[in-house]
């Protein structure tokens, strides 16, 4: 593949791998921001980064074999344009960590794989209505414009009641934080699926299929599925891809991003990211292994699909030790002190870690 025209990348990411190029800044660059600044979104990519002029095209293939084709001066002028806050997440958040448990296949990804944006683009239920699609199962992405590792085209999928429920807030994007896409984040196009990791947010979408099949594509049916404990090959894995579901939402989770210390107490602070049963509305501390919790306070939190930004200062702690973080949803639920360990090294949620 030829990496030779890629456009430039941010210099504030730690590089994971040059080609294709997958990084990630730290933890604590990015609680320091509500809304993530694009040179600290990490890039996620399996294959090379390409630039596209105006005649980029998004093509929907409808259930009457007819193709509908859309530039992207016509999605922005047929269709309202549509804004929603949502946490965008890696499903191997945390790789490093689960590492530690036992060797996972993988880039080993640290905490740094998540960004918070205000996304802008067409509701998915919006373009699939204006072009008369009938109702099926489920809503294929596909990428052909850029090469890929594993595959032909990049592709995933959806379930079609995600994809046509307007307060499901799916987007066809083209602006993040109020800005034009850029080439590293998907630009022209990318698909947005709130609640849902980042391996269904397609970029460079240009083929939506409405299918009673989910997409048969590498990454949804071979990629991005997280196997029992039990398997701990490559070579054991290969007869069971199959028979396990593939991932939508990601686990309820916190990160301690840094501890600071002063004479008697330490400063602590994070963010959280909502699993599938509702925002989190706490996030507890404790330094003594869970036998006493601690009050987090919330600073930024905005709507069902955001991240949860939050701090804490603990008094009368030592000169060393470790503290831990869980968050708990709408719903009562709690984060689990372990994390299951998968061949992949994804969906990682123990309590967040932090020392000082």
């Amino acid at each position: 593949m030829d990496y030779s025209n890629e456009p430039p990348h941010s210099p504030l990411l730690d590089i994971q791998e040059k080609r294709p190029f997958n990084a990630e800044p730290s933890a604590a660059a990015l609680v320091e921001f509500p809304l993530t600044p694009e040179d600290l979104v990490y890039c996620r990519n399996h294959g090379p980064v390409r630039e596209f002029d105006d005649t980029y095209q998004l093509t929907v293939k409808t259930d009457k074999n007819e193709d509908i084709k859309f530039s992207v001066s016509q999605l922005t002028t047929l269709f309202p344009k549509a804004q929603i806050v949502a946490v965008l997440q890696c499903a191997g958040l945390r790789r490093n960590e689960m590492g530690l448990v036992k060797p996972v296949h993988g880039v080993a990804w640290r905490d740094g794989v998540t960004a918070n944006c205000k996304w802008g683009g067409v509701r998915l239920c919006d373009l699939l209505k204006y072009s008369g699609v009938q109702e099926a199962h489920h809503v294929c992405f596909s990428s052909y414009a850029t090469l890929c590792q594993d595959e032909e085209y990049y592709g995933a999928s959806i379930p079609w009641e995600k994809a046509i429920r307007e307060d499901e807030d799916v987007l066809i994007a083209y602006e993040m934080n109020d800005e034009p896409l850029s080439p590293d984040h998907g630009a022209p196009l990318r698909v947005v699926v709130p609640g849902y990791l980042g391996a269904r947010w397609v970029k460079w979408i240009d083929s939506i299929l409405i299918s009673d099949e989910e997409s048969p594509n590498y990454y949804q049916q071979r990629d991005y599925k997280i196997l029992p404990p039990s398997v701990e090959t490559k070579a054991a894995a290969k007869s069971l891809w199959s028979k396990y579901p593939s991932m939508t939402a990601l686990s309820l989770n916190s990160v301690i991003a840094y501890v600071q210390r002063s004479s008697n107490s330490i400063f602590v602070k994070g963010y959280g990211i909502p699993g599938p049963t509702g925002n989190i509305t706490a996030v507890e501390l404790t330094t003594d292994s869970g036998a006493t919790w601690h009050s987090s306070r919330i600073i930024y939190r905005e709507g069902k699909w955001s991240w949860t930004l939050w701090e804490a200062e603990l008094f009368g702690v030592g000169e060393g030790g470790t503290v831990h973080s869980r968050a708990i949803d709408a719903l009562g639920n709690v984060q689990p002190r372990e994390g299951l360990w998968n061949l992949r090294g994804v969906a990682f949620n123990g309590w967040g870690v932090g020392h000082w």
